[in-house]
């Protein structure tokens, strides 16, 4: 098998499903970005990665640099009852060599958390990892604290490998303890049949 280039393993593409389309983040999605953190007032959660008002264009160069890098792919997460943007996420850590990534930097405004949104959107990004890049394993990567985000990630059906102490300098100085959880390629077939099922019940992710 021929192993794909840093440059060559992210493409940009945008993967739609019945409740969200991914789109490749832009500079223009600034505002739509502002509009979606605000519902909850995201960034005020230390434990996230969500930009302030005055911090989303530096959010979005710093995105794009590491795309421009061939380590991430980031998105924007458009619900498409309404069409408007209402979070982010992104494939980042790529290891093109190992055909490994993580999905992560993924928030959603306050009024679409524990809808059909999250499930569906790990469903495409999973999919496409998968079943177009041939990925052996995808990883996710949360703040120790951040419960929600932990369950969050377990009820995709995810497995917890570990903890990685003091694994990042958070903004405010704090050293983040980071739970790294995994989904293998033999993993997938149940774990897409699981999220189909559950958006077919309409349930909460």
């Amino acid at each position: 098998m021929n192993q794909p280039s840093a440059e060559t393993f992210l493409q940009p593409v945008t993967l739609r499903g019945e409740h969200v389309s991914l789109e490749p983040l832009q500079r223009e999605h600034a505002d739509a970005l502002r509009g979606a953190a605000a519902d909850g007032k995201l960034w005020q959660l230390w434990y996230t990665s969500v930009p302030t008002p005055d911090n989303t264009e530096a959010y979005i160069e710093q995105a794009l640099a590491m795309q421009a890098q061939g380590i991430a792919l980031p998105f924007v997460v458009r619900a498409l009852a309404g069409g408007e943007i209402v979070g982010s996420t992104r494939y980042c850590n790529a290891d093109a060599g190992n055909r490994r990534l993580e999905i992560g930097y993924t928030w959603y405004a306050e009024r679409v958390q524990r809808s059909a949104v999250n499930s569906e959107a790990k469903l495409l990004l999973m999919r496409h990892a998968f079943e177009s890049l041939d990925c052996i394993a995808v990883e996710f990567r949360t703040n120790w604290f951040n419960q929600r985000s932990r369950a969050a990630i377990a009820r995709l059906g995810a497995k917890q490998d570990g903890v990685l102490r003091s694994h990042q300098r958070m903004s405010d100085g704090s050293l983040r303890d980071s739970v790294v959880f995994s989904i293998i390629a033999s993993e997938w077939p149940a774990v897409r049949q699981h999220l189909t099922h559950k958006l077919r019940r309409g349930d909460s992710p």
